[in-house]
């Protein structure tokens, strides 16, 4: 009877840990409650139009459409039963396993004030990112028709929350819009107007960055004409604006980029979990009662050089590699590979428009230079060469013609009608 094995979530740690067992002779069954294989790292840049969603996004099946050895299947996990080795669906269908492996990233994580959630949406799926690209393109557009000067700032008024990588490139790119890219597009208001925030309840913005590029970074986005404020914590939060610091501040368009939670794989295995919900696991990557399931990725507390390991694309991609040489080496009888090692890969982030810092050890690089190893980097890890064409020809365009190629208001709102 062959070996199997049951992989939850298609993300950078499932998708690989498939891809490494290729040719083991197990039978796999890939489950993920979305069709596609989303690059996370690039989904702000759907978000303020730079890219479309097929750019970053590809259909699970036909990645893995000449690997016979996988069964893929569209559901919703609700359960992992320990006892008879099985995984619940929501539909009520049940899959047996003899190894698991758990890859189901994270969501937001808003501290205990859930109810921001319609009013300051996150960025973790393509639903996402349609969602506040709407919102954010809809703001223009009413702040056009408007004739009331206070509601119009209102609408120009664009607030992010969190300062990590992700909301920094992200005002970044909405004052990049906002300064250069519309103004000559509207007729009835002049969007250089527009009042982009970067708050951030820590003192400096890309904490995990050296101090000397975190102020770099804070610089050169209030030369793009981003208020960055620091130190103070959103306290309220609403569809009207944000108050901080004891200050209400209108704001039509809120975005939330400040925390996240682990999925529900913890309740699951009824297992040890850290603060924000991250399974503790052994060295190698398993439940520490129970060998035959693997938890990886954003729904991981891993700790590698006694440092817990973060939630990045490549460490994922490097734990869902290190996971398949564990199931190969007992398949096989060889010895077990040693505990997961975490190789860090650098620090990277854009500020706007041709300007980003990288950060790998003691190597530091900034600006232009650093901007095109950014994108290069990005465009090296993009599934496919057609993802990689288009990709790098959209931001060529872009940096070319000064227009962003992905403007368009479609579908419907994801979380509420403002």
């Amino acid at each position: 009877m062959q070996h199997r094995v049951v992989v939850i979530g298609a993300g950078f740690a499932g998708l690989q840990t498939v891809l490494g067992l290729k040719g083991s002779g197990c039978q796999i069954t890939l489950i993920d409650q979305r069709n596609h294989h989303l690059f996370q790292p690039l989904l702000y840049q759907v978000a303020t139009t730079l890219l479309a969603t097929s750019d970053i996004a590809w259909p699970i099946r036909a990645l893995l459409r000449d690997r016979k050895d996988v069964t893929t299947l569209l559901g919703t996990v609700e359960d992992v039963d320990r006892t008879t080795r099985e995984v619940v669906l929501r539909s009520g269908e049940r899959v047996g396993f003899d190894t698991l492996v758990i890859a189901t990233g994270a969501r937001h994580a808003y501290f205990g004030k859930d109810a921001w959630e319609p009013d300051a949406p996150g960025l973790k799926t393509l639903e996402d990112a349609t969602t506040i690209r709407r919102r954010m393109l809809l703001a223009f557009e009413r702040a056009e028709l408007t004739e009331n000067e206070a509601e119009r700032q209102a609408l120009l008024t664009f607030a992010v929350i969190g300062a990590g990588p992700t909301g920094v490139e992200m005002v970044g790119i909405i004052a990049e819009l906002a300064h250069r890219i519309l103004p000559r597009e509207f007729r009835r208001m002049d969007t250089r107007k527009a009042r982009i925030l970067l708050v951030e309840a820590g003192p400096r913005i890309l904490p995990a960055f050296s101090e000397d590029l975190s102020q770099y970074a804070a610089k050169a986005l209030g030369r793009d004409g981003v208020e960055v404020m620091t130190g103070h914590p959103v306290t309220d939060c609403s569809g009207d604006g944000i108050t901080v610091n004891g200050q209400f501040i209108p704001a039509q368009t809120t975005i939330w980029a400040a925390g996240v939670q682990a999925s529900r794989a913890k309740d699951w295995l009824g297992a040890e979990a850290d603060r924000a919900g991250r399974v503790m696991v052994a060295p190698d990557l398993t439940v520490p009662d129970d060998p035959a399931i693997f938890v990886l990725g954003d729904t991981a507390h891993v700790v590698s050089d006694g440092k817990p390991v973060p939630g990045v694309a490549p460490a994922a991609k490097q734990q869902g590699s290190y996971t398949a040489q564990v199931i190969l080496a007992r398949l096989t009888g060889k010895p077990a590979p040693a505990p997961f090692q975490y190789r860090h890969m650098g620090n990277l982030a854009t500020i706007g428009r041709n300007s980003a810092v990288i950060e790998y050890g003691r190597f530091k690089m900034r600006g232009w230079l650093a901007w095109w190893v950014w994108g290069i980097a990005h465009i090296y890890f993009l599934i496919g060469a057609r993802s990689r064409i288009f990709v790098a020809l959209s931001w060529l365009w872009v940096f070319l013609s000064g227009q962003n190629s992905a403007r368009l208001i479609t579908q419907k709102e994801t979380l509420k009608e403002p």
